[in-house]
């Protein structure tokens, strides 16, 4: 029987250390998976127009003309727009109150936070990334006043949804061993 050398086991443990380390890092658990999700959820605000809205808004007749003149009414009421309008066009044209200029153009009402980890799926390997589909419920904070009015929620009821309380969620997350984020 060989002998080995203290050496030898010395580096043998290290790799054992190593080993078990990397995989710590890639097993998925609830606490890392809700600070990666908070962290994510954190720069990412939740906004009525994720792509913004150009001011001055004009709401020309037509097929979609009354959902979006109660969406800008809505936003009228909550103090952020004001309406001119346009007798000769037959436009409803609307701009920016000093308010409305502080949140316009995307009108963001806030972000999530974990409020569980419903769970996640088993961790598969693709290439050298480890990747989970995360179930979770969230809550909105963050909301300013003027998404709160009755006439906004109505106008945006997706927006109304999200404030509403505590709402489940899916996403896909992944580690490369230095820990999960959302891919």
């Amino acid at each position: 029987m060989k002998k080995v050398s203290a050496a030898k086991w010395v580096a043998m443990a290290c790799v054992a250390v190593m080993a078990s380390g990397c995989s710590n890092a890639m097993k998925p658990t609830n606490a890392k998976l809700e600070v990666a999700l908070n962290r994510y959820f954190e720069s990412h605000n939740e906004c009525l127009y994720p792509q913004g809205k150009m001011f001055p808004y004009e709401v020309s007749p037509g097929k979609d003309a009354k959902a979006e003149e109660r969406r800008m009414d809505a936003l009228k009421a909550a103090g952020l727009l004001k309406e001119l309008k346009d007798l000769d066009l037959h436009v409803e044209r609307y701009m920016l109150t000093a308010m409305g200029e502080r949140v316009a153009p995307r009108f963001c009402y806030g972000h999530k936070v974990v409020a569980s980890i419903d769970g996640f799926t088993d961790p598969v390997k693709d290439g050298n990334v480890v990747e989970s589909t995360v179930s979770y419920h969230a809550k909105m904070v963050d909301v300013p006043v003027w998404a709160q009015t009755e006439e906004l929620m109505k106008a945006f009821p997706e927006m109304g949804k999200a404030i509403s309380g505590s709402r489940p969620g899916k996403i896909e997350m992944g580690t490369a061993g230095v820990g999960w984020s959302v891919r």
